[in-house]
């Protein structure tokens, strides 16, 4: 009968200490000579001689048997080595550690990206790994990598919903074209029709004409037989032929007096003809499309509601004060931007994982915050002055532009910016620092604030509005004339202000401790968030637009609030 159990290579009476592991799941028990790390197994002499013949193999780590750990054949607690491989030398594993850039790599790495780094911050990663492995802070990432998938997770459902709505929406301005299509085209036809209609009463007209000369002709022609044949009949009778001669003179004379009139018409050659419109063809030959094809935001007129809400600890180490934050902005790629004016510092957090990732100490205190481009925001200073920032890798202040006055607001739009000074006027620069405009009054000479705070604009960029601690909110045009003020009583010193693009604007009340939600007209929606909600002396606000996420940051806290809606 065929064994079907184990086979062993030696007698069966022989015990090893470490068995091939490849062998002993094909049914055979053969001592092992080495443990490889990236196959997380014992190999025989026959599976080690296997490893350095094939080259996917040959780069694997061969320990001596005795360095792994095997029970019931099977290890339990692997070595300290790593087997993850370089993405750059595909062959290296990464086992190396440049603590100067916080970045761990291979030794090929080492010898050719971080030769200048410092002896001391290159480390062998087996060698170091009890001062290097922290398992709180692997914990931690795995935890931010958990909630970082929760996020995408959430954000790809959002872009599924929302390919599913615009692919709705495609359909409906397709079937909106072709009826746009459809008029056009029946207004061509009907202009066509128009126009063989005219040239059939063009035709009809001339026709009518020469019929009429035809019939006169022919009636003179029978006029003039008649006098012919009485001239005839009159011979021998002079009186008769005197007046028939008379008569046929009169009708001669009338005859060429309608000859005469006819070679007139027929010198002027009329014709019919169709004259293209020129300017028409021209238009349409210069034709790309039948209308005007852009991409707009579907307008939200209800009120917003929150779904959840969320605390963002925003202290740093080095922090020896409470966070004070007056200012907040999102970047190009949604990554927030807060000001703390305490501490001094402007900081980036990440809105997906909801940390802090990124800070820089300025010379004052920052007011408040907005975006210039992909790489650069611009702050507003306590002492009279505008930071610009870059945000990339590292946060870096770079140049700076000296003002007259108290800087507070700040936006930008056109390369140019936007101040107020938390008083009576808005400040309009370009990117050089040169004072453009003074905004300060209302076309009648009346003075627009008394608190001027916060700027946005709307999506469009055709209005501006300008928060006011008493006015409620300033509206300009686009150019930074006059249009209204609007306010409500449940708001109390106004503060922050942004729009979620959509036709909506969030006003923050400071003093009545929430957020109100106007239309882009100054009517209010409603309030969105009250103090119930977590909201206490609320200075700042701005909106993520892909996650629906209300940021607000909170006066005297270490903490600012985001809040999903819906």
């Amino acid at each position: 009968m065929e064994n079907k159990g184990r086979s062993i290579d030696k007698s069966s009476e022989e015990t090893f200490d470490f068995i091939c592991t490849t062998c002993d799941g094909n049914g055979k028990i053969v001592e092992a000579v080495r443990y490889c790390i990236e196959c997380s197994g014992y190999c025989c002499q026959s599976c080690t001689d296997i490893h350095k013949t094939f080259p996917v193999l040959k780069d694997h780590n061969l320990l001596d048997a005795s360095q792994g750990n095997q029970a019931s054949n099977q290890p339990t607690s692997l070595p300290e080595f790593p087997t993850e491989r370089c993405y750059l030398h595909k062959g290296k594993v990464v086992d190396m550690y440049c603590e100067k850039h916080d970045e761990v790599c291979c030794c090929t790495c080492i010898a050719t990206l971080h030769k200048s780094c410092p002896e001391k911050s290159v480390m062998s990663i087996p060698d170091m790994i009890n001062a290097l492995f922290k398992l709180r802070d692997c914990k931690q990432i795995q935890s931010r990598v958990r909630d970082m998938m929760v996020s995408m997770e959430t954000l790809g459902k959002s872009k599924d919903d929302k390919i599913k709505a615009l692919k709705d929406v495609k359909n409906k301005e397709i079937e909106k074209a072709l009826k746009f299509q459809k008029a056009l085209e029946s207004i061509i036809r009907n202009a066509g029709e128009a126009t063989r209609n005219e040239i059939e009463s063009k035709y009809k007209e001339l026709e009518k004409e020469i019929l009429q000369e035809k019939q006169d002709a022919d009636g003179n022609k029978a006029s003039l037989k008649e006098s012919d044949d009485k001239l005839k009949k009159s011979e021998g009778n002079r009186a008769q032929r005197f007046v028939c001669t008379k008569i046929a003179e009169k009708k001669m004379n009338e005859t060429d007096r309608q000859i005469s009139k006819q070679k007139v018409r027929s010198n002027d050659d009329r014709q019919l003809a169709f004259t293209p419109n020129q300017s028409l063809l021209n238009y349409l030959n210069g034709l790309q499309h039948i209308g005007m094809i852009g991409v707009n935001t579907k307008k939200k007129t209800d009120l917003y509601k929150i779904k959840g809400s969320k605390d963002i600890n925003m202290k740093v180490k080095g922090d020896s004060k409470t966070c004070y934050s007056f200012g907040c902005c999102l970047t190009f790629d949604n990554q927030l931007v807060v000001t703390d004016y305490s501490n001094n510092k402007l900081k980036l957090i990440d809105t997906n994982t909801m940390k802090v990732t990124n800070y820089c100490k300025l010379d004052s205190g920052p007011v408040c915050v907005c975006c210039i481009n992909d790489h650069e925001v611009v702050v507003s200073c306590e002492d009279n002055k505008i930071q610009f920032v870059s945000y990339g890798n590292k946060m870096t202040p770079t140049r700076q532009i000296k003002t007259s006055h108290y800087c507070c607001g700040i936006t930008t739009k056109d390369d140019k910016l936007y101040v107020t000074d938390s008083d009576s006027s808005l400040y309009i620069y370009d990117m050089s620092g040169n004072l453009l405009n003074t905004v300060s009054q209302d076309n009648d000479g009346n003075k627009l604030y008394s608190g001027s705070r916060h700027i946005t604009f709307s999506e469009n960029g055709d209005k501006m509005y300008v928060s006011d601690t008493d006015n409620g909110v300033v509206c300009f045009d686009d150019v930074g004339n006059y249009q209204s003020t609007f306010t409500d009583n449940d708001l109390i010193h106004s503060d922050g202000i942004c729009v979620d693009g959509r036709g909506n604007i969030f006003v923050v009340g400071c003093w009545s401790h929430n957020v109100v939600q106007f239309n882009e007209d100054g009517e209010k929606i409603g309030v969105v968030i009250k103090q119930q909600d977590g909201l206490q002396y609320p200075r700042s606000v701005c909106f993520h637009q892909e996650l629906n996420r209300l940021f607000v940051t909170l006066d005297g806290s270490d903490v600012l609030k985001m809040f999903e809606l819906y």
